[in-house]
């Protein structure tokens, strides 16, 4: 199946950029305090990435295989970078970790929408293209993070904060990622104006307790990131503007949900809560 080549090919893209994250193993080559500090392991890094992505846009020539390789290899290369600042920059230690977490996140929607509904994979189910608002939110937190850690450094070591913020962050994409098992080929990152002959209601599993679980994760995963990165300034941001954007998808995705299953959804409307704190969804008003 094309879409087995393709997963194969993103998991391959995104191993073989993340190795970058073994360099300080090999002999010669021991990083100790001066990593990413030296202007002689900046060059290496930067050769490695590029050497990598080279080797991948050769080995994939066809069109898809190779803008999924390049996305997976770029992603993969961002995680094993915010790997080794982890491991080897005190002051951009947590930003390392949201480097990994970021990526890890855009990967994994791909490669579990590979593996649960193949039927709508795409290029855009890496979510690098999510939406402008979203590209400025990453841009905004990262800004925030940056001049704090010039203007005072101390609150952006690694803390009680940032460590619950890491927990809430696993504990959102575990959710997320669950959502999506249990409704495999019912999930889709779009929302679907037409049924498909094999469209069921899922309620079993986590939507036995929440709607929309896969927006709930979403949405903790978010507002995880920015307390990690003691982002106090978007830390509000993003839970005021997440909470609007979920608000509005939640109704637009429901009025769908009405039409396809009409009174099985009202019940299930009645019994099961949205999961969004003070989000109760679309009503349908007789």
């Amino acid at each position: 199946m094309v879409v087995v080549a393709e997963v194969r090919v993103s998991l391959f893209s995104f191993l073989l950029c993340s190795s970058v994250m073994l360099l300080p193993l090999l002999p010669k080559l021991n990083a100790k305090v001066s990593f990413f500090i030296h202007e002689y392991w900046l060059y290496l890094l930067l050769c490695y990435g590029i050497l990598s992505l080279a080797i991948l846009r050769l080995v994939y020539r066809a069109p898809i295989s190779s803008q999924v390789a390049l996305r997976a290899g770029s992603i993969g290369f961002g995680f094993g970078l915010g790997f080794l600042l982890s491991l080897y920059s005190a002051p951009w230690r947590v930003f390392g970790w949201y480097m990994m977490v970021l990526c890890f996140f855009h990967f994994s929607e791909y490669f579990v929408t590979a593996w649960i509904n193949p039927r709508s994979l795409s290029l855009d189910s890496f979510l690098l293209n999510h939406s402008v608002e979203y590209g400025i939110a990453v841009v905004a937190g990262i800004t925030e993070y940056v001049i704090e850690l010039f203007i005072i450094p101390g609150i952006k070591q690694v803390s009680i904060f940032s460590v619950v913020g890491l927990l809430i962050i696993i504990a959102g994409e575990g959710l997320r990622k669950l959502a999506m098992f249990t409704a495999r080929s019912n999930f889709n990152h779009i929302i679907q104006t037409y049924k498909e002959r094999d469209h069921v209601l899922v309620t079993h599993g986590i939507y036995k307790y929440m709607r929309h679980p896969s927006y709930v994760g979403w949405f903790i995963w978010t507002l995880g990131t920015q307390l990690m990165l003691c982002n106090p300034i978007c830390l509000v941001a993003y839970t005021l503007a997440s909470w609007r954007f979920f608000k509005e998808r939640v109704i637009e995705e429901e009025i769908t949900l009405l039409n396809f299953f009409g009174e099985d959804y009202i019940d299930y409307q009645k019994a099961v809560p949205t999961g969004l704190p003070f989000i109760k969804g679309y009503r349908w008003e007789l």
